[in-house]
């Protein structure tokens, strides 16, 4: 925009006409004091200027332009047709014109020089405002450097601060910056430690890293210069990274020579120690394997004088005595003998319990039929009543989980009160966890199996000795027994990675609870879930 300044308006329309035909945005101003209002308000490519005006004339106007910090760089045009004397034009320089122009004026010379002044003043403008986006990057970039040159300090102060090797490499992999503890292992900041010839090439490693820009770790042992000893160190080498690319990396030895040792002997006893249970299992198993053909020989050979006690006292017997006293130790005989024979074979099945069997998928339905029908003539004489719930397939050893099952059951049938109806009543559900607690699901990992009596009971203390080998609650005399069933039920469960419960109160019966895996490993089966669904869940 160009202001024009005259106290004259034909002056002022005629200029104005001129530079409007020309593109030129014109304001216009009719004395000294109404343009220094506008120059303040506005901004101005060129100002052309009256001489002889009332009030300020034009060179004070020129004068205050030229002082003002935001016009100072305005061009000034004076114009007049009165004073043209060189002195009124040496004077308009003085104030601050860059040209004096006299009247008349040429329309074209007058264009060409508005033209080149506006031109001029742009140029300047733009020039400045370069200049002052340049220092102020300049001051930014000053301040960058500052905060840089601060970081770095602090990083290096820490690098120092720390127990290890530490070091930072520029962007290619050249090393800027080493702490003292560097010039341990090595006589140069530019050269790496040494590694052992036998560990991996630290070069190597190190080019790759600098290829792919990813964390490099790795482990090997160096040389200190003092003592020439070799100790493990873990190296760890980041990038830093800004605006997604790598302007640095930092890197740290950390001494592991003790770690290592510690590990490196912890494994040559784990070793030593796996090595001697090793041992210790093989010559169990051959104790075992002993055992086992020791109680199958002492079975047999003990078997063989009990069979000729009986078979003598059943001889004498015959002979049809009438000597109560006689006859009266000769059925102590045979008893004895009879329970000493239950008591050989109960603990030839205990002692066979450690032999490895064989896991199959089994119906427990069909187990439980099995025992009952074993168990007919007991439950006849006793007019029991047994009621079983539909039962589910799980991965056991039949003929020992068939074991387990009976002398529970035959416990429950011969622990029961006079004058009752012994009621005995098997159910089972599913659940997630080895445990009482776990709650009731339609599918499970688990089977719990409850078998509850109405008996004579026993104390809640007692829970835990009953499983114990030889531990009865009651004497022989009232219920015969080697007291060794629910020990070989117990062993059994456990085998199958169970856990067995036993719950009673005296003279209010008894639950016994044995919870097995439904598989007995983990990979899931693809028909375990129709063999879980065909169960029909009891809640107890």
């Amino acid at each position: 925009m160009i202001l024009i300044v005259d106290d004259k308006p034909e002056n002022i329309l005629s200029l104005k006409s001129i530079l409007v035909l020309n593109s030129f945005e014109v304001d216009t101003a009719l004395s000294g004091e109404e343009a220094l209002v506008k120059i303040l308000k506005n901004t101005y490519s060129l100002i052309i200027l009256d001489v002889q005006m009332p009030g300020m004339d034009g060179f004070e106007v020129a004068e205050a332009i030229s002082g003002l910090s935001r016009t100072k760089d305005t061009p000034i045009i004076f114009l007049s047709a009165v004073n043209i004397e060189k002195n009124f034009v040496t004077k308009g320089f003085e104030s601050g014109a860059i040209d004096y122009i006299t009247k008349p004026v040429d329309p074209d010379i007058f264009m060409l020089k508005v033209r080149t002044f506006c031109k001029l003043y742009e140029q300047t403008r733009a020039l400045n405002n370069a200049h002052l986006a340049l220092q102020q990057e300049v001051e930014v970039r000053k301040e960058a450097e500052r905060a840089l040159q601060s970081t770095l300090t602090g990083l290096h102060l820490t690098l120092e601060s720390l127990p290890q090797i530490a070091f930072t490499a520029t962007p290619d992999g050249k090393i800027e910056f080493v702490n003292q503890r560097w010039y341990q292992y090595s006589d140069s900041k530019d050269i790496f430690p040494a590694p052992h010839t036998d560990d991996e090439s630290l070069t190597d490693r190190w080019n790759e890293c600098i290829q792919t820009g990813k964390l490099l770790e790795m482990e090997f042992r160096i040389r200190e210069l003092t003592t020439g000893e070799y100790r493990y160190h873990l190296l760890r080498v980041m990038p830093v990274i800004t605006n997604g690319i790598i302007v640095k990396w930092v890197g740290t030895f950390t001494d592991i020579n003790e770690q290592k040792r510690l590990s490196e002997f912890l494994e040559q006893k784990v070793n030593e120690r796996t090595r001697a249970l090793q041992e210790t299992n093989q010559q169990l198993e051959a104790s075992n394997h002993d055992l086992q053909q020791f109680a199958s020989v002492a079975s047999h050979d003990l078997q063989e004088p009990l069979r000729k006690i009986r078979i003598f006292s059943s001889m004498i017997k015959s002979k049809k005595y009438t000597d109560p006293d006689l006859l009266e130790y000769l059925s102590k005989i045979t008893d004895s003998s009879e329970r000493m024979s239950t008591l050989i074979q109960d603990l030839l099945n205990f002692a066979r319990l450690s032999k490895a069997d064989s896991f199959k998928l089994t119906d427990l339905n069909e187990i439980i039929r099995e025992i009952l029908s074993d168990l007919e003539l007991v439950v006849s004489e006793k007019q029991a009543f047994v009621s079983v719930s539909s039962m589910p397939s799980l991965e056991v050893i039949p003929g020992l989980i068939r074991q387990a099952l009976q002398n529970i059951i035959s416990n429950a049938l011969k622990f029961s009160k006079p004058d009752n109806v012994p009621v005995v009543t098997i159910t089972a559900d599913f659940c997630e966890g080895l445990s009482m607690d776990s709650p009731s699901v339609v599918e499970g990992e688990y089977c719990r199996i409850y078998i509850r009596d109405n008996g004579i009971g026993f104390e809640e203390k007692y829970a835990d000795i009953i499983f114990t080998l030889f531990q009865r609650l009651n004497s022989s005399e009232q219920y015969e027994g080697t007291g060794i069933g629910l020990a070989i039920a117990k062993k059994i469960v456990e085998k199958h990675n169970g856990l067995i419960i036993a719950q009673s109160t005296p003279e209010q019966g008894s639950v016994f609870t044995i919870i097995l895996p439904v598989l007995q490993q983990k990979e899931p089966i693809s028909d375990s879930h129709s063999l879980k669904t065909t169960f029909l869940t009891k809640k107890i």
